[in-house]
């Protein structure tokens, strides 16, 4: 079989448990590995062969990634799979499209990893982290996207960011940390009332002991973070991801090097912020004039 030239973007879809979608996906993937074996073609031959990672194609027999529509048709006639790999392609879009509603697609690979993370450390420049975000600051945020959202998709969508806040109540806790720029403690997003509300939850969430809340003053003169703001992310037994986005186009970041990078641009963040007791009694003068 001869090789075929192509570049695949891999959107770093990962596969979530939704009605059994994860269970589904996994099945998808024994059949994918059956068919490979029985063709005599191993991971990598196959990656030449369809122009995907072997990384990917490994993660996809595993289950833990999407299977990819594209991958599935071209795979079927590489592995004379007889039509099975077309015909499950129809399930898997469907399966996607039943999971599509549960998080916004720019940041659903995101808040997999986030989900089983050991380790959250995150910058903010723009937003209220979703993780700290109270319903009705959520909720304001969703109402003031543009294009208009329905009401059902923002009612969706703010249920799905509460869900994720489950993290915070998991005990052992990871391992989180975040530095808050000060604009965004001066924002008042969705009005006063909704505003004094979320930097009172700040206030909670900076008292529970494990997690270190930060805030990077305005009046600093050397700002680390001005490229704008990034997430950490270390899954269990894996090394650690970097994720940033920016009018909602995302990027999860694994090239160890870039990684690096980030990480100690995180550290000197945390260096030039106001420490933890500094930061929350800058929330509550802040909350004072509120």
């Amino acid at each position: 079989m001869g090789g075929v030239e192509r570049t695949v973007f891999d959107d770093g879809e990962t596969a979530e448990n939704s009605d059994g979608v994860a269970e589904f996906y996994s099945a998808v993937g024994k059949l994918i590995k059956l068919f490979r074996e029985r063709a005599g073609i191993t991971q990598k031959q196959l990656a030449k062969l369809t122009g995907y990672s072997e990384d990917l194609i490994g993660a996809m027999e595993r289950g833990v990634r999407t299977p990819r529509i594209e991958f599935l048709t071209i795979a079927d006639d590489l592995l004379n799979a007889g039509g099975v790999l077309r015909a499950v392609a129809d399930d898997v879009m469907k399966a996607k499209i039943r999971v599509a509603t549960r998080h916004p697609a720019f940041n659903r690979a995101f808040t997999a990893e986030e989900a089983r993370a050991v380790e959250i450390n995150s910058y903010s420049l723009f937003a209220i982290p979703g993780l700290l975000q109270t319903e009705a600051h959520a909720r304001a945020l969703y109402e003031m996207r543009r294009p208009w959202l329905s009401t059902e998709q923002i009612d969706e969508w703010v249920t799905a960011r509460l869900q994720r806040q489950e993290i915070l109540t998991r005990w052992p806790l990871p391992a989180m940390s975040w530095v808050l720029d000060e604009s965004l403690l001066r924002r008042p997003l969705g009005g006063g009332e909704t505003h004094r509300e979320q930097l009172q939850h700040l206030l909670k969430v900076g008292g529970i002991r494990g997690l270190e809340l930060q805030v990077m003053p305005l009046d600093r003169a050397q700002n680390a973070g001005m490229g704008g703001p990034f997430t950490l992310l270390t899954p269990p037994g894996r090394p650690q991801i970097a994720y940033v986005e920016v009018q909602h186009v995302n990027r999860l970041i694994t090239d160890p090097e870039e990684v690096r990078k980030m990480d100690a641009r995180y550290g000197t963040l945390r260096a030039q912020a106001l420490d933890m007791r500094e930061s929350l009694a800058l929330i509550e003068t802040i909350l004072g004039d509120w």
